[in-house]
């Protein structure tokens, strides 16, 4: 085991040029992104679900803004930052209902505060879950995934509208 560690640590030094990079943390979030994965395809083998011939167009088009919208409020939004304070560090007001934060400690608390303040992330994760999700609950996802897109196409209302009586206003 210490010979693997000394492994990744030349291969960090070596790397990242001397600028601290979680190389460690992000291969370990690898491996549980792996897990992740394979627990949902064992899922749905036990269940024997067959998978479809190609994904439904309506089905990506709510997946992809349902991912994006979850993606948003949860690494980003100001309601869900309790979720978020045991690996993160409050930086400062960003947006509409969002907020900037930075990953803090070391080691996996660092790692997870890494993924959980980045949207592009955690949409690896949220695309996972829905995919698995759709193939053993469809009717429950697409209620869900419908749910989260009519909250993004709201969301882009409200920034719209905003945007126009701003410039209404100049």
């Amino acid at each position: 085991m210490r010979r693997i560690r000394g492994v990744f640590r030349r291969a960090g030094r070596a790397y990242s040029s001397g600028e601290e990079h979680r190389l460690g943390g992000h291969a370990g979030a690898v491996a549980a992104f792996g897990a992740y994965t394979t627990a949902w395809g064992a899922a749905v083998r036990l269940r024997k679900t067959p998978l479809p011939e190609r994904p439904e167009p309506w089905d990506v088009l709510f997946a992809a803004a349902a991912t994006f919208r979850l993606g948003r409020l949860l690494s980003k939004g100001s309601v869900t930052s309790p979720l978020r304070a045991p690996f993160t560090r409050y930086e400062e007001a960003s947006g509409p209902a969002e907020v900037s934060e930075s990953p803090r400690g070391n080691g996996v608390r660092a790692t997870v505060g890494e993924l959980v303040t980045c949207p592009f992330c955690l949409s690896v994760w949220l695309t996972t879950t829905v995919t698995g999700a759709a193939l053993l609950w469809p009717r429950a996802t697409r209620t869900v995934t419908g749910g989260l897109s009519v909250l993004a196409a709201a969301d882009a209302m409200q920034l719209g509208y905003d945007c126009l009586m701003q410039k209404n206003a100049e």
